[in-house]
């Protein structure tokens, strides 16, 4: 067994109820030996062990990102990045940019775009068409809840005035019920991202695969949490396990998704599939681990599901009513299954916890740890209840970035948007909180999230004010939502997340040392090492 010291670093080790900081880190194969003092760690460690200087650098524990949309992100990243193209123009400039890039390209695709950046949030096909109408465009908001189209891909959809709106999506429409280019929560799954799934090889889908990997190693993420799983993505890990001799270089845990058919039937088969899978032994960094179920939509396009409506008077239903989602819950805890719920609006937290609590009583009181994902607008009451069932707060710092907030408070429009986000109240009330990013809605990089986390400060764009600063925390506080907490979260902590003996050798080697220079070096330190399971991975 291959042993290494590692030293001449700064240690912050986030292990629970033992030192924060420790000077060295014995290896043994893909195991922490020893974290603690230099001396111990070199008579640990003996004169043959392989001998590495972190050049006073910082070490923490290899940041989980516990929310994440793989493929995705590995997809957005080769997309047209539209989120700082602040208006109308900037985007039909960039548009017509990658179209000349690519000129012999069936189909053009961009990402992240924002709806203050559209006069009145409203956007239109005909504001694609003036930049590009020969082909299909196709693209996604930020938060991946809605796809702009253009006139061409309306049609290459075969969406017309008579298509009817899905089960908890819209498709939107002129005053004339023309569709207009806008496609919403289940309307854009069923239609665009299907459509494209269809359309998209698996060596596209390899090359994504391929391209997140890359991404989150060189950012310091060890562990990933897929939200979205399905068998396109399964096979694409697996694949890329192959490519690599049976393992892959991060862990990665899949929440299966599960689409509301409208028949619990089909639902509960949609349930048996994830609990087969996660039944499956083998594949030690490879695995599937859950369910996941999108209740609501998000703030930004009034599709979430709120107790009071949006500042225009509109609301929003739930994509899966308490009904459709009691039986699949309380089938998949049953099963074992850990259970994530995209909740942003209160009342959707509610129809969250109203299932939940379903299943206990249904199932019986026993060991379970559930998942209500993002949590940006729940009622004072909610960080309560969900201590009381020991759920877990899943958020993410960058989706509270000053630079994307402004509509998300206008569209609340009252003292809602004052407690946007309020990791403290989760805490207070013995939540356990953990962080991610959600990527692609927004960054994947893990140290600029500690920086919003730490300041409610924009990493985009420092004209911006804090965006409530009084919902921040303390710096060691973040990296441990990031890292232990985040481990925690989906069932992890005992494998990793922190830096004590026994646990995998994850780590991550960071440039400069924010503790000592002040959360702002967060924005130009780099990841110069990261170490997964005692292997450097990724190397600077």
């Amino acid at each position: 067994m291959t042993r290494t010291l590692y030293t001449n670093g700064r240690i912050f080790t986030a292990a629970e109820g033992g030192p924060a900081w420790a000077e060295a880190i014995v290896v043994d194969g893909d195991t922490l030996a020893y974290v603690g003092d230099a001396e111990t760690a070199h008579e640990a460690a003996g004169d043959a062990a392989t001998r590495i200087d972190l050049g006073g650098g910082l070490v923490v524990p290899g940041f989980v990102d516990a929310h994440t949309h793989l493929v995705m992100m590995g997809d957005a990243l080769g997309r047209v990045g539209l989120t700082d193209a602040r208006s109308v123009a900037s985007i039909q400039e960039r548009l017509r940019a990658a179209r000349a890039a690519a000129p012999d390209a069936p189909r053009l695709l961009g990402r992240g775009w924002l709806f203050d950046s559209v006069p009145d949030g409203k956007p239109t096909a005909a504001m694609i068409d003036a930049a590009v109408a020969e082909v299909p465009v196709y693209l996604d908001a930020n938060d991946y809840h809605s796809c702009w189209v253009n006139s061409a891909a309306l049609a290459e959809l075969g969406i017309t005035r008579d298509t009817p709106d899905p089960i908890g999506g819209r498709i939107g429409r002129d005053a004339d019920g023309e569709p207009n280019g806008m496609l919403y929560e289940t309307a854009a799954q069923q239609h665009v991202w299907s459509f494209l799934a269809a359309a998209t090889t698996d060596a596209d889908r390899d090359a994504a695969v391929e391209r997140t990997i890359a991404a989150y190693l060189a950012a310091g993420v060890t562990a990933v949490v897929d939200m979205a799983f399905d068998e396109l993505g399964l096979a694409a890990f697996e694949r890329a396990a192959a490519r690599r001799g049976g393992t892959l270089p991060l862990t990665v845990i899949g929440h299966w998704f599960i689409e509301n058919t409208g028949d619990d039937e089909q639902n509960l088969a949609q349930v048996a599939r994830a609990a087969e899978l996660a039944a499956r032994a083998g594949n030690p960094t490879l695995r599937v681990g859950g369910i996941k179920l999108v209740l609501d939509g998000v703030i930004d396009a009034c599709t979430a599901a709120l107790r009071l409506p949006y500042a225009d008077g509109s609301n929003a239903e739930p994509i899966w009513p308490l009904e459709r989602a009691k039986p699949v819950v309380a089938a998949a805890d049953a099963a074992g299954l850990q259970i994530a719920l995209h909740a942003i609006g209160d009342a959707a937290s509610d129809l969250a916890l109203d299932a939940i609590e379903h299943a206990v009583a249904v199932n019986g009181e026993r060991p379970r740890r559930h998942r209500i994902e993002h949590l940006e607008y729940a009622a004072p009451e909610t960080p309560a209840r969900m201590a009381r069932l020991g759920v877990t707060a899943s958020m993410q710092p960058v989706h509270t970035d000053p630079a994307i907030w402004d509509n998300w408070a206008a569209m609340l429009g009252d003292e809602r948007a004052d407690r946007g986000c309020a990791w403290p109240e989760y805490t207070e009330a013995g939540v356990r909180l953990a962080f991610s990013t959600d990527a692609p809605t927004a960054p994947y990089e893990a140290l600029p999230n500690m920086f919003i986390a730490a300041t409610r400060r924009s990493a985009l764009d420092d004209s911006f004010p804090p965006n409530h600063p009084e919902f921040a925390v303390p710096l060691d506080e973040a990296i441990v939502h990031a890292t232990r907490d985040a481990a925690a979260s989906c069932l992890e902590e005992h494998r990793r997340g922190s830096l004590a003996a026994g646990l995998a050798a994850d780590f991550a080697v960071v440039d400069r040392d924010p503790f000592a220079l002040g959360e702002e070096s967060l924005l130009e330190a780099r990841v110069v090492r990261t170490v997964v399971a005692g292997r450097t991975e990724f190397e600077a």
